[in-house]
């Protein structure tokens, strides 16, 4: 996300501000009141595992929800047009409803507090310790971007220094979560989805309203930017050019499996939420409810972003002072009257809060419970874990303000985050992936994946791409590829790694591996180990193929 245009501050008055200290208020007091529920470790990190299915459904999409999400999206739709809908529709949808309907029962049933948690039981001590210390690097650096982003926008809406925002916003989270554990970070986020909307949904009717409603959007669209603009699809024909640089196999493959699994199933920011629900049923429920408003909040930002490229036919053309960024706050401060813009900056500022809360609290629950109490403080009281998590709480936070001003010397936030995802979450996947569905995958094959996942995405970003040794036009393209090299290397890895060490127990195996009955299931799938998707030395070949098809079309 580059800087804002210094011309968009917004005119914000006393019921603005008013209507802001209002929301800071209730976020406190949510943190203190939550307070009262938490008594142990349990508590604090999975809210005792005692939250109803639309608690933690709501909790579950408002913690993606990021005002980097918000105003990145609405930039994507000014630049790429109705195509931003592969990154819900494709991107994060089917993924949800993996999650929900396959591997919840994993998580839940095994009573893990962490998804890295959950590799300690499928492989070994190895790929535990490097899954916990990946994921708790992704998740400061995650957070800092959503304080980094959050202090453009306030320094540019409403004039406050940068360090201010970032000092600011990062202590309020601090407060909260430290007070409150999960369920004050849970509770606040379900508060923070309602207010988004609020913030949202005016500035989107508002817009169709001033260009002529959906028919006259799409009018001056087709004139000015042609058929494809309005079309997901138009130009996306492996060998055709198009402004987003992937065509349709990159797309589906590197987005609507790799990536899109890869974060949805294994980032602990997102399936933590889940993990505090009060029962299986509920867990299970929690990304099936998130997925229902997911199908319809791509309209409220890539309506916003189309309006802008309507109104201001130069917005991100070379000699423009107006970026593809600018799409929201220019909305605001031509559409929205005070009080509305006071509700549309807290939306925003929510939308921070929420991204960066959703990864300083898993943060939290990692370090504590796979790093330090499992291999620094074994066997240590339970009150010793709460108040080092409520410690490590407070030194995430400070890493993340650290991380925020590293996020600064990036031109692009979105696709910095699309980057870290390959680089870590897509890794994390395959591992799952195959131990959830090859019985035989060893021990040490999930530690070796890891690492040749995480390897191979950075040498296809950093070197096959950034140095020029196949021409990848645009850096979401990269991403894609860098997804699917990491999904197939660490594959490829795990499978060739088996063949020459040892499986795990079969009898440790129970309730871990697709077909294995867990100690309380009813009963088990009546599938045998004959399975198609049980041979991923099957599905790793034709992975191969296809990853290599990949790189065809930006050969040519």
């Amino acid at each position: 996300m580059q800087y804002l245009a210094e011309g968009l501050r917004l005119p914000t008055n006393g019921l603005d501000y008013t209507i802001l200290a209002i929301y800071f208020v209730v976020v406190l007091g949510i943190g203190f009141a939550a307070r009262a529920s938490v008594k142990t470790s349990l508590d604090f990190f999975l809210s005792g595992r005692s939250l109803p299915a639309w608690v933690t459904g709501l909790a579950f999409v408002a913690a993606n929800l990021g005002a980097t999400e918000i105003l990145g999206m609405a930039a994507t739709g000014a630049q790429y047009g109705v195509a931003v809908v592969h990154w819900y529709w494709i991107g994060a949808i089917p993924a949800m409803v993996f999650l929900g309907l396959v591997m919840m029962p994993f998580y839940y049933r095994s009573k893990v507090r962490s998804v890295p948690e959950f590799l300690l039981q499928r492989f070994d001590r190895s790929a535990h310790l490097l899954s916990s210390i990946l994921f708790a690097f992704a998740a400061i650096l995650i957070a800092g971007v959503n304080l980094y982003a959050l202090s453009i926008v306030v320094e540019a809406l409403l004039g406050w220094p940068q360090w201010v925002a970032i000092v600011v916003a990062g202590l309020f989270v601090l407060v909260y979560i430290t007070i409150g554990g999960l369920s004050s970070a849970i509770y606040n986020e379900v508060l923070q989805f309602f207010v988004i909307l609020a913030a949202l949904i005016p500035l989107t009717l508002l817009g169709l309203k001033r260009v002529g409603g959906w028919d006259g959007l799409t009018g001056s669209l087709e004139k000015s930017h042609g058929s494809d603009f309005l079309s997901a699809w138009g130009g996306t024909g492996i060998g055709d050019a198009n402004p987003l640089g992937a065509n349709w196999l990159t797309i589906i493959l590197g987005l609507g499996f790799v990536l899109s699994f890869g974060y949805w199933t294994t980032n602990f920011a997102e399936v933590q939420r889940a993990l505090s629900a009060k029962n299986l049923s509920a867990a299970q429920r929690t990304p099936l409810i998130a997925a229902f408003p997911k199908i319809f909040i791509v309209f409220l930002v890539m309506i916003p972003g189309l309006v802008a490229a309507v109104l201001v036919p130069k917005i991100g053309t070379p000699g423009s002072d107006l970026t593809y960024n600018d799409a929201i706050p220019l909305l605001m401060q031509e559409l929205l009257p005070n009080g509305v813009l006071g509700i549309a900056v807290t939306g925003l500022l929510a939308a921070f809060m929420a991204g960066m809360a959703a990864n300083v609290s898993s943060f939290n629950t990692v370090f504590t419970t796979d790093i330090w109490a499992r291999y620094v403080k074994k066997d240590q009281p339970d009150a010793y874990y709460l108040r080092f998590g409520r410690l490590i709480t407070a030194v995430g936070v400070l890493a993340s303000i650290g991380t925020a001003f590293i996020a600064a010397s990036f031109s692009n936030i979105m696709s910095y985050l699309q980057t870290l995802f390959s680089f870590f979450n897509v890794p994390m996947f395959v591992v799952f992936i195959i131990g959830m569905f090859w019985k035989r995958a060893s021990m040490k094959s999930g530690v070796w994946g890891l690492l040749a996942g995480t390897t191979a995405a950075m040498v296809n970003y950093f070197w096959i791409y950034k140095q020029g040794v196949i021409d990848i036009p645009t850096d979401q393209g990269a991403n894609f590829v860098s997804a699917i090299v990491g999904f197939v290397a660490g594959a490829v890895v795990m499978v060739l790694v088996t063949l020459f060490t040892a499986p795990k127990p079969e009898a440790e195996l129970a309730g871990l591996v697709y077909g294995t009955e867990s100690p309380d299931a009813v009963e088990a799938p009546a599938e045998g180990d004959s399975a198609w998707y049980r041979k991923p030395a099957l599905l790793g070949w034709g992975a191969i193929v296809i990853a290599a098809l990949c790189y065809v079309p930006y050969s040519l």
